[in-house]
């Protein structure tokens, strides 16, 4: 596989990473390689691969594509939710875990479970308060953290608490909405970084798969371990369409965020809407520490409406926007996340989820306008 020049741009690496060297009539894409079976060594001694639940050079052309953008090793997983629990596999039973109070409600209940079965202490914490987050951190065995956070958009000052972490205990940063485009938590002190490759990465609503990076490879060696004996392997058309996926991602978060700054600033606006949640609108509480601390303010946004119901019949009445559960791909999506039962209580009933995609902003905004007058009460 080829390695890109040092110094380059993130947007060069995104298009060069990870393909095969540049040889006459060989293939500018790595191939998919569909095995399950490698012939093996010598009976003295042993391949590189073994069996497909061990490696595949699919894989490893993403890892080193992904890599290279974070600043680390990657690894790649069945999905986002194997990549997490391989992670949470590193706090031993009856151990300690920082989380979140908002994040990833499949993360939330995954910890929970963990706790309930292996007595492990989950001390919740606000992210966007970096003092809360170090003291909640003393005698911890994994502080995991998310920013911008699901779906509440929180912030979290990453080099503050990372720096103060770093060869104290064990820090993750899940960095799915921010990609590796906008922060790098491993040039702040962090251990590891989790993507839910679904999202952003692939981009295209099309693909199952999550990614950890760091770069202590003892800490790797445990977590490949992990993928290896419980068979969180990714399949290797998966790991090709996100490859693929990840060559056109400077562009699409860069017409993605434009929209989304845009849509913002007119959803604050709007006299049916309570509350707008996104880091890039001067007057969020996560404004200042991502302005400081991240290379643009992201695609995704939230928004308040008046109550549950109001939300549902917004989202029933937009035309363009797809009422779905994921995010990250070319085409705009919401949910309203109280709808999930498990949904944490904090979350609004009126909340509604946006990811941004990447249409024309006006045709965008038309829609949720004209949804919006719909699921509006007339008194507003």
């Amino acid at each position: 596989m080829t390695t890109p020049e040092p110094g380059l741009h993130p947007a060069t690496i995104a298009v060069h990473a990870g393909r095969p060297p540049a040889v006459v009539d060989a293939p500018l894409n790595p191939p998919v390689v569909f095995a399950s079976t490698y012939v093996g060594a010598d009976p003295a001694g042993q391949g590189e691969v073994g069996y497909g639940r061990y490696g595949n050079p699919t894989w490893s052309a993403l890892e080193q594509a992904v890599g290279e953008l974070e600043g680390g090793s990657a690894l790649a997983y069945a999905s986002g939710m194997a990549a997490a629990h391989a992670a949470l596999q590193l706090v031993p039973a009856r151990g300690v875990l920082v989380l979140p109070r908002h994040c990833y409600l499949g993360v939330s209940s995954a910890a929970e479970e963990r706790a309930a079965r292996d007595g492990l202490q989950i001390r919740r914490v606000d992210v966007a308060n970096a003092e809360e987050v170090i003291a909640a951190a003393s005698g911890a065995d994994l502080v995991w953290l998310e920013s911008p956070t699901n779906p509440l958009m929180e912030v979290a000052d990453l080099p503050t608490i990372c720096g103060a972490l770093a060869g104290v205990t064990t820090t993750l940063v899940d960095s799915t909405f921010a990609t590796p485009l906008l922060q790098r938590p491993l040039d702040l002190g962090a251990d590891l970084v989790l993507h839910s490759g679904t999202k952003f990465l692939s981009g295209h609503s099309d693909a199952l798969l999550g990614v950890l990076v760091g770069r202590d490879s003892e800490l790797l060696a445990r977590l490949k371990g992990t993928r290896s004996l419980h068979g969180a392997a990714p399949g290797a058309m998966e790991t090709y369409l996100v490859l693929r996926g990840l060559r056109t991602l400077p562009l699409r978060l860069t017409a993605a965020q434009a929209n989304a700054q845009l849509l913002a600033e007119r959803l604050a606006a709007h006299p049916g809407v309570t509350r707008v949640r996104y880091p890039g609108l001067p007057g969020d509480p996560g404004h200042a520490v991502a302005k400081r601390t991240m290379a643009g303010f992201g695609s995704l946004l939230s928004i308040e409406l008046a109550d549950g119901p109001t939300a549902v019949a917004f989202i029933q009445s937009v035309k363009l926007w797809v009422h779905a559960t994921s995010l990250g791909g070319v085409e705009s999506m919401l949910e309203r996340r109280r709808r999930w039962a498990a949904e944490l209580p904090t979350v609004p009933e009126g909340l509604v989820r946006l990811s941004v995609g990447v249409e024309h902003v006006e045709d965008l905004w038309t829609d949720l306008a004209q949804a919006l007058e719909r699921a509006t009460p007339r008194d507003l």
